[in-house]
């Protein structure tokens, strides 16, 4: 017997000794597969470190870039994404997403607003704290018509890139952080915030954005996500400054459910949060709905401790989606052409959903593994939030007469291959999560 079929036959088994007898009409087959922890680097989610930190020791998914507007737009109006882009592909970063942040002010490292908007006469202040640099006039008009034009040309370039997982407003205060503290009076106006705002939800309208905080315009807007770059400590401390209580002032608890919540964990204190912490640091990822950790994260600290690495991956599950099938309906025989019903039942046992409108298909593979044909569903993925859910689908497959494996995938359209991994203890052929067998009749 073929070794995939073997397998299979061996998890089905299993999967079919635990239906209750009597309950299932005999030419349907029902798989309710066992369950385990789900995979540490599903896309879009867990990690996202930067890639020029040292070494990763734990898998991730997506890598963290920061970007400076001088490195992106050295000359107005000619843009380097070609450059930029080039940075992608560093080994840390080959196979993975990217999530990026463009800045203009990042403390201790040399600025990055553009020459000729220096030399147009923007205005820059120097500062001492955070290890020292230039704040620029974020107000200056030339300086706020040159931020639309380069969001807008972001937006143009990477609103449909499938590689781009997220994408974080940045541009204003120190870190592209949207604030200056302690240096308050050098930050922006809230009408530049609104601004900028309305430009990148203008040029990314296929893409989850986030913003640091919920204050002003941007507590306004159902639709944006946020990222927390104190995680832990200062998510939710009991103080009004906080990440959650600027949510719940802004009404924006719930803007998790449309747009996705990440962010950095308090810099080089994965042993505290990972320790004698931890209860805080998972009851914080719950509460706030995060999807990711990133730049710094567990990930780049080198531990042989097992608790630490416990710890980790059991945040890395908790946090974002986790989809579990808890049971799969079809019928045993079809005849090619012919319409029948498939069912799927499932939870989400992750702490937030899947924030894009990936394919969800079925397949039939043969006994190599090798793809005959696929279904695509009218499945919304998103839709899957935390919980149970359940779809159906009439299917009809033209494929010759012969015994195939039935393969379900989520369908990543920059790899243009099924990448999301379910929590069971099923066989994963090229992608394909195989649930089952599907005897096609003449």
């Amino acid at each position: 017997m073929n070794s995939y079929r073997l397998l299979l036959c061996v998890y089905l088994g299993i999967a079919i000794s635990w239906l209750p007898r009597g309950q299932v009409a005999a030419e349907d087959i029902v798989i309710r597969p066992p369950v385990v922890a789900g995979p540490l680097d599903n896309p879009l989610k867990g990690w996202c470190p930067y890639t020029d930190a040292g070494k990763i020791h734990q898998p991730y998914s997506m890598v963290f870039q920061y970007v400076s507007w001088r490195e992106l737009e050295p000359v107005q109006g000619e843009f380097q994404f070609d450059e930029w882009e080039k940075t992608w592909d560093v080994q840390a970063a080959k196979g993975k997403h990217i999530l990026f942040r463009v800045y203009v002010d990042y403390p201790s490292l040399p600025s990055g607003l553009p020459d000729w908007l220096r030399t147009a006469g923007v205005k820059e202040t120097a500062y001492q704290d955070h290890g020292g640099g230039k704040s620029p006039d974020y107000d200056d008009p030339r300086m706020i018509a040159g931020m639309e034009r380069l969001i807008a040309a972001l937006g143009k370039r990477y609103n449909q890139h499938p590689r781009i997982a997220f994408v974080q407003l940045g541009l204003l205060g120190f870190w592209g952080e949207w604030h200056t503290w302690p240096r308050e009076k050098l930050y922006a106006s809230p009408q530049t915030e609104r601004r900028i705002i309305e430009a990148y939800n203008n040029a990314f309208p296929d893409k989850s954005l986030m913003v640091r905080n919920a204050k002003g315009y941007a507590g306004q807007q159902k639709w944006i996500g946020f990222h927390d770059d104190m995680f832990p400590q200062d998510t939710d401390n009991g103080k009004d400054w906080s990440f959650l209580a600027g949510l719940r002032t802004a009404n924006r608890t719930d803007n998790w459910q449309v747009a996705v919540v990440g962010g950095e964990m308090v810099p080089n204190k994965a042993d505290q949060w990972l320790g004698k912490d931890f209860d805080t640091t998972l009851t914080m990822a719950n509460r706030a709905h995060f999807t990711w950790v990133g730049p710094y994260c567990p990930a780049l600290e080198k531990s042989k401790d097992e608790t630490f690495l416990r710890r980790s991956q059991e945040l890395v599950r908790k946090m974002g989606y986790e989809f579990q099938i808890t049971e799969c309906t079809h019928p045993g025989h079809v005849k090619a052409k012919q319409s029948v019903q498939f069912a799927l039942k499932g939870k989400n046992l992750g702490v937030a959903p899947f924030y894009y409108p990936w394919s969800v298909e079925w397949a039939l593979l043969d006994s190599s593994g090798k793809e005959v044909t696929l279904q695509q569903t009218h499945w919304d993925v998103r839709r899957w939030k935390p919980g149970s859910f359940s779809e159906d689908i009439e299917l009809a497959f033209e494929v010759p007469a012969g015994t195939y494996l039935l393969g379900l995938g989520i369908r990543d359209p920059w790899q243009d291959r099924p990448a999301i991994r379910f929590a069971n203890d099923l066989p994963v052929v090229a992608g394909w999560t195989i649930l089952s067998e599907l005897t096609v009749v003449p």
